[in-house]
């Protein structure tokens, strides 16, 4: 009995709040740098990108120039680079909060279930502070019991990234 009632929660439909539990703990993940366990989240061959502003949500990072548009090994290699103390762009690194709110689940399916979220995230470095805005959406997918993370899009909702100039942190 105990068996079956195990499998039939694996099985389950995960509800929002497990997604928001989920979005929360990455956002934390990334507040406290702690890069490894991020990327942990993502399951092989996932997608992470980040379009340029303004740009349609259904832009192709393989037609079209994207602030980030990483695969599961890029982004390997952007958390390596972002570790390293020869990192310019973040030696020293950056200061963030992530807030995160208004998570949905858009779509249910056997592939993965798409989330969406809104995200505000506050960068602080070299006495200033810059703010980004915008949505995220996921393909996430339950995994050995884990939420993993099949792709994610961030779509900033500002018109460029003035004053900000450039994107060196993950957001």
């Amino acid at each position: 009995m105990v068996a079956t009632l195990e499998a039939t929660a694996r099985t389950a439909a995960l509800t929002r709040a497990d997604y928001e539990d989920f979005l929360f703990h990455e956002a934390a993940l990334l507040d406290e740098w702690r890069l490894e366990e991020w990327y942990a989240l993502f399951a092989e061959g996932a997608v992470y990108e980040v379009p340029t502003a303004g740009a349609d949500k259904t832009a192709d990072s393989s037609q079209e120039l994207f602030y980030i548009a990483d695969d599961y090994a890029r982004l390997r290699y952007r958390i390596d680079r972002l570790m390293d103390a020869g990192a310019h762009s973040e030696n020293p690194r950056s200061h963030g909060t992530r807030l995160i709110s208004n998570v949905r689940v858009l779509e249910r399916a056997a592939e993965g279930d798409t989330v969406g979220s809104a995200f505000v995230t506050y960068r602080a470095k070299a006495g200033r502070t810059d703010t980004f805005f915008g949505h995220h959406r996921y393909r996430l997918r339950q995994i050995d019991g884990q939420i993993r993370i099949l792709s994610k899009r961030t779509f900033m909702a500002q018109d460029s990234l003035r004053p900000q100039g450039r994107v060196s942190i993950i957001l």
